[in-house]
């Protein structure tokens, strides 16, 4: 179980959390891959729709949401996954970038594959919290 706690200290924490902060956190996570997630849909139907104005106001808050999460990485405590979420972070930001400039389908579908992965291992972590911590979330 130690090892599924590395996702979470790869975030900084500022001090040692409770459980209850430890569930807040990874909902917070959660809800921000999923505004990700809505922004790149959102994008996508702009550029189907030759909206470039809302096109690109989706692409700068997806990329505003993928750089709040590289910036809350703790790559002191986070080791080699947080390195890792920081290389995929730069690299997503870079490609969307990519999107917003030439309304690359292929590659917006590439970020948002990508995207999904890591947010459907985020999905897993409520359940390997320690009995209790999520019902202290609320």
């Amino acid at each position: 179980m130690r090892v599924h706690f590395k996702a979470i200290e790869s975030y900084s924490s500022g001090s040692t959390a409770t459980q209850a902060a430890v569930a807040n956190r990874v909902e917070l996570i959660q809800m921000l891959f999923d505004g990700l997630i809505d922004s790149l849909n959102a994008a996508k139907g702009h550029i189907e729709h030759r909206n470039i104005e809302e096109k690109s106001k989706a692409l700068a808050r997806a990329s505003r949401i993928v750089v709040g999460l590289q910036a809350a990485l703790d790559l002191d405590k986070g080791g080699d996954l947080a390195a890792n979420l920081n290389e995929l972070y730069s690299y997503l930001v870079r490609r969307i970038l990519h999107v917003n400039i030439h309304n690359d389908l292929l590659v917006l579908e590439e970020v948002r594959s990508l995207i999904s992965e890591v947010r459907e291992a985020w999905r897993q972590v409520p359940s390997l919290l320690p009995a209790g911590a999520t019902s202290l979330q609320h």
